[in-house]
């Protein structure tokens, strides 16, 4: 009898399919989800991109150099006025994103530029620069996004500025000196109610 040996796939584990992407986002990754503007859907494809969220699953899990994550976000709303200690890259995949930039913690209006951004259209924010950004299409959109390489968990990431961080837990979210967040008894009610919000459109992606 011939015995025929089996080889593993070397490719197991390091595909992601879209389609099973899309059952896998999170409506509260970071403390800024539950205010108003800044509602979307957060999925991480490889490694922790940024996530405040302890329960984050990525997509691949095998160990990797660089994050990836992707997000979708309805008309006029996009992660709020932030910042990382390390590069964050983005590339629209749908709709138009206005960019915004600056130095001032204290006012998001107080920009050195914005630039807005379409389909395939690059930009690569470099640590310490303040930033935020907004989905400016009529519909749902969606972005990716790549981070340098970075720990979870070891600081604050993203940096927020004071009041930002004060609104949030007006709405009972913070993170702790580690960049984990603290979350409420109703937290499960406040995925429920930001996700909500974050229904598609009629020209979903």
């Amino acid at each position: 009898m011939t015995v025929r040996a089996v080889n593993a796939d070397p490719m197991e584990g390091r595909i992601a399919r879209f389609n099973d992407l899309k059952g896998n986002g999170t409506s509260i990754m970071f403390i800024d989800s539950v205010l108003p503007g800044h509602y979307r859907t957060n999925y991480s494809v490889i490694g922790d991109t940024a996530s405040e969220n302890p329960d984050f699953k990525p997509m691949l899990t095998i160990p990797h150099r660089f994050q990836i994550g992707m997000f979708e976000a309805p008309p006029g709303n996009g992660p709020g006025w932030h910042t990382h200690t390390y590069v964050e890259l983005f590339v629209p995949l749908t709709g138009r994103w206005r960019f915004c930039y600056g130095t001032n913690p204290d006012d998001p209006d107080d920009i050195a530029g914005d630039a807005v951004l379409e389909p395939w259209d690059v930009i690569s924010f470099p640590s310490g620069l303040w930033r935020r950004f907004e989905n400016v299409a009529q519909t749902n959109s969606w972005g990716f996004a790549v981070l340098d390489p970075h720990d979870a968990f070891t600081g604050r990431d993203p940096v927020w500025p004071a009041w930002l961080e004060a609104l949030a837990a007006e709405r009972g979210l913070r993170s702790d000196e580690h960049g984990r967040m603290v979350k409420p008894p109703n937290f499960a009610e406040l995925e429920r109610e930001v996700a909500a919000k974050i229904l598609p459109t009629a020209e979903e992606c």
